[in-house]
């Protein structure tokens, strides 16, 4: 017979029972897997039992309610006891539990939001907490409503920078309305942690961040209800609840012991594991579903007539500053674009949005991963973010862009001082890895521009693209090629010079484009024509395009770019040509040194893509 627990009348022994009944399911559905993470879960089903059956606000049948509180398991790897929390709260069957980590079930080894009820997908540890500061800043001062935003946060993974850069910018921005959870059970993957039981050590770090610390007994019902309680009550900071558990809680031939992290219990083991328990199976939990709000309302798309700024051909505007004026315009007519900076936006140019729309933009100090953790964690509450900085930094978080790829995240990245080109600031400040970076992510879409006009266009576009979009924009001013009506959409490319005696086809993208112009002008004095592709469309590249254009020049190809010769413009070209029947013959021009300071001239041309190089190429292939 099933037992329903009310919020209103929950105490210490219906607490008790469904925190047993949470490690009781762990075990059973990891165990029916033969993998998973039960003694992870089991040490904090307390926890996740006093939260459900009292605080946590949230209608799981109205998932995208803008009232549900937020709940992110940083731990991502203790999935089962999510899972069997879902259970628990009617929201999935016993039948799909057990269904834990098989082929084509939701209940994947780690969350993702396939299941409606989870935002993110978290396991790779350090993330949880950051994506959630975002979430707690779109509700603070986007949203204006009241949600609380719960994050459970294991302690092995207190070791990830990114817990810290998340606890600089949560005590920074005052988000009262978010509570980290610490389930510090003290064992690790492979042996104890830094810190062990030593909660006054957590305590001392979260309060030197600004943060209320509350140290308590994860397995005591009562300490963990006051503890949330007072949570509920602090403001203007952040609170970090420090809970001393036991790994494996409940069952003695598991608890602290080491050596079990990531082990289900074996079949021979694992009734002996549930008699221990001794818990029944069929608590239900009436979760309360969230009190009406009314905080800010906003519309998707746009709102306003889209007046992206112009530039006569001729003009000459560096690609970064027109990333900043278009976005400035799409500011203007979108309400639902936020920005976010790595400190640097007076580079990038976003401090034109951050001036005209102050509530709208976020700096994220030198801080890459909480950048686009802020960005994922907006993306949640349907905004959409822009986040920028030098693009080389973005290698700082790339486990965190190529994670917001698994979640089905839409974020637009811009990164500014690409390549050799950017002169004097030397091979630290060079974006050199950035496209073959971004191209291997998931679903992602890849864009450099070359000139104002284009840049702007694609801005617009990036908007309205689902996944992970990356722009990349440049240091030095470029003259403008194309007029301010030309349409570039997102898996295009234009052809900027042809004729029908084209010797070769020459595809370039960014800075190369110009030095392509340049190496056409100097190859037609001897006679010589060629085809020129500006593939600002890296991926998804315009395959028909480029093969068309390799068939009408005999095969002969150049691929010039400011970047590494792996992974990037060239390689994209190489994979859209192997579909062509006809012989290729193909030249790639890239950045095959290492480069230092200089003008960007002098680098250029020593990395052996300047326009002399190019015409060299075109000339080898032709006489070829």
């Amino acid at each position: 017979m099933t037992q329903q627990i009310n919020q209103d009348t929950a105490g210490a022994g219906q607490w008790h029972d469904l925190a047993q009944q949470l490690r009781v399911d762990s075990v059973r559905s990891s165990s029916g897997a033969g993998s998973g993470h039960p003694t992870s879960s089991m040490s904090a089903a307390d926890l996740i039992a006093v939260l459900m059956s009292k605080y946590l606000r949230y209608d799981f049948d109205d998932p995208d309610n803008p009232n549900n509180d937020h709940l992110i398991f940083s731990k991502g790897h203790a999935s089962p006891l999510l899972y069997s929390a879902y259970k628990a709260a009617g929201a999935i069957s016993d039948e799909e539990l057990m269904t834990f980590r098989t082929f084509h079930s939701r209940l994947q080894g780690h969350p993702t939001p396939q299941i409606p009820w989870v935002d993110v997908a978290t396991g790779s540890l350090g993330q949880g907490l950051p994506i959630g500061v975002g979430v707690a800043l779109a509700g603070k001062y986007l949203d204006k409503l009241s949600y609380r935003v719960w994050v459970l946060c294991g302690d092995s993974e207190m070791a990830e920078g990114s817990m810290w850069e998340a606890f600089q910018h949560a005590s920074y921005y005052k988000l009262d309305n978010l509570i980290a959870i610490l389930d510090m059970n003290r064992l690790g993957q492979t042996r104890e942690t830094m810190d062990g039981w030593n909660g006054d050590d957590y305590v001392a770090r979260a309060e030197a961040f600004g943060w209320n610390a509350i140290q308590i007994d994860g397995h005591d019902p009562e300490q963990i209800d006051q503890a949330y309680a007072d949570a509920l009550e602090h403001t203007d900071a952040p609170t970090l609840i420090v809970a001393k558990t036991k790994k494996g809680r409940g069952v003695s031939f598991l608890e602290d012991v080491d050596g079990m992290h990531g082990k289900p219990v074996g079949a021979d083991q694992e009734q002996a594991a549930l008699d221990e328990l001794g818990s029944t199976d069929d608590l239900l939990v009436e979760v309360r579903k969230p009190d009406p709000g009314s905080g800010e309302n906003f519309t998707a798309g746009l709102t306003g007539r889209l007046e992206l700024p112009t530039w006569e051909v001729g003009e000459e505007e560096a690609t970064r500053g027109a990333y900043g004026a278009a976005l400035k315009a799409l500011g203007g007519a979108r309400e639902d674009v936020v920005a976010l900076d790595g400190e640097v936006s007076n580079s990038t140019k976003s401090e034109e949005f951050a001036e005209d729309y102050p509530g709208r933009y976020f700096e994220m100090f030198i801080a890459e991963q909480q950048m686009v953790s802020a960005a994922v964690g907006m993306s949640v509450r349907h905004r959409v973010p822009f986040a920028s900085s030098f693009a080389a930094f973005f290698t700082r978080a790339y486990d965190f862009i190529r994670m917001a790829a698994i979640s089905g995240a839409n974020i637009c990245l811009s990164g500014s001082h690409a390549g050799v080109s950017i002169g004097e600031d030397g091979p630290s400040q060079m974006a050199l890895e950035d496209l073959a970076m971004m191209r291997a992510v998931h679903g992602s879409t890849v864009l450099q521009p070359c000139d104002a006009n284009q840049t702007a266009r694609l801005v617009a576009e990036m908007a309205d693209t689902e996944g992970i979009v990356f722009l990349r924009t440049l240091r030095p001013k470029t003259p403008v090629i194309y007029d301010a009506s030309e349409p570039f959409p997102i898996g295009g490319s234009k052809i900027v010079r042809s004729s029908e005696d084209d010797a070769a086809t020459v595809v370039a993208t960014g800075i190369t484009v110009h030095e392509a112009i340049k190496a056409a002008d100097e190859l037609q004095q001897s006679g010589i024509t060629v085809r020129i592709i500006d593939a600002y469309s890296i991926k998804p590249i315009d395959g028909e395009s480029l093969r068309a254009a390799a068939k009408a020049t005999g095969g002969n190809v150049v691929a010039v770019e400011d970047h590494w010769p792996e992974g990037g413009l060239g390689e994209a070209v190489l994979s859209a040509l192997s579909e062509e029947a006809d012989p290729i013959h193909f030249e790639h021009l890239a950045v095959e040194i290492m480069p230092g300071s200089g003008k960007s001239e002098e680098l250029m041309d020593a990395a052996g893509i300047s326009a002399n190089h190019i015409a060299d190429a075109v000339r080898k292939l032709a006489n070829g």
